[in-house]
């Protein structure tokens, strides 16, 4: 593949800022696992939709530019082909039932719906101001929303597989008994790393958007024994500490999320374009990362999706 369009997938065949774009495809792969219609699904995505462009009560639209529309379609559409390539290759493994196909799918859909803020919120101007708290917020939000659409049963083990994704808590201390749900959090946490640092625009991304979260979010600094510690100290610094992350994130995936990511490659067939999108990422920030006087050179318009 020689171009890639900036608000599509790593196939080039799935819009991402087009909700209605992503929801068909994977309904398109429940429907060819499982043989049923689901009404959880379709509403979950209109739901989800609704809450992210503040028609939802109670909520704001999302103000947080990084963690938006496209992030959550991204990490939706990478979370139901990993399960597709999972039932697809297991073979005497563990079967993932349809309920739990829609569990991890609305898991997906709102698993970074703490950022949006509450419509009587005057404390906080803008939703990246929790992003140390989003994943215990949108644990709440789902515990409330689950027995709504039929899902009552997983309203209690929603909030900890969210937390999968997050840094809240080491996942080793996730108390979760059962172990497909263990797996479905396992997805999750490994759809959320690659579906983001496989986004064509990326970069551009960590540099103009995540950072502004950062700031607001107050994590550039930390606090130590020490006194205050510079995490990051501007955006282009951030970048230049890409590939370290990098590295972190890659050991995430195979120790603590027990190597999920990889069923993305029998879902494409033998492939893994997520790793090679993400690989393909770092290989361009690596060129100039270690030269503090050599200029990152990004010119990628990021589209804005809500």
């Amino acid at each position: 593949m020689n171009f890639r369009r900036s608000d599509f997938d790593v196939s080039n065949r799935i819009n991402t800022t087009d909700p209605v774009c992503v929801k068909l495809e994977v309904v398109r792969l429940y429907r060819a696992l499982y043989h049923v219609e689901s009404d959880a699904l379709n509403r979950a995505f209109d739901d989800l939709v609704r809450l992210y462009f503040g028609e939802y009560p109670g909520y704001t639209r999302c103000d947080t530019q990084y963690h938006d529309l496209q992030h959550v379609m991204d990490v939706t559409l990478a979370m139901a082909r990993l399960i597709d390539g999972y039932e697809r290759s297991r073979g005497d493994g563990p079967h993932i039932d349809r309920e739990l196909f829609v569990l991890g799918i609305v898991c997906a859909l709102f698993h970074d719906c703490g950022y949006i803020r509450r419509v009587n919120d005057t404390r906080h101007a803008n939703g990246a101001a929790y992003t140390t708290s989003h994943v215990s917020r949108g644990g709440k939000f789902l515990k409330g929303y689950l027995p709504e659409i039929g899902l009552a049963r997983f309203a209690e083990a929603a909030p900890q597989v969210l937390h999968y994704t997050g840094y809240e808590r080491r996942v080793e201390t996730i108390r979760i008994a059962d172990p497909m749900l263990r797996l479905v959090g396992s997805f999750l946490g490994s759809a959320d790393i690659i579906a983001q640092m496989a986004d064509r625009c990326y970069l551009e991304k960590c540099r103009d958007r995540l950072y502004p979260e950062f700031v607001e979010g107050g994590i550039t600094h930390k606090k130590t024994v020490k006194g205050d510690v510079v995490v990051f100290a501007s955006a282009e610094d951030l970048l230049r500490k890409t590939p370290s992350f990098y590295q972190n994130a890659t050991r995430r995936l195979e120790n603590d999320l027990g190597g999920a990511y990889k069923y993305a490659s029998a879902h494409f067939g033998g492939q893994n374009l997520y790793m090679e999108a993400v690989r393909q990422n770092i290989r361009w920030v690596e060129r100039s990362a270690n030269d503090p006087a050599a200029e990152i050179p990004l010119r990628r318009k990021p589209p804005v999706s809500c």
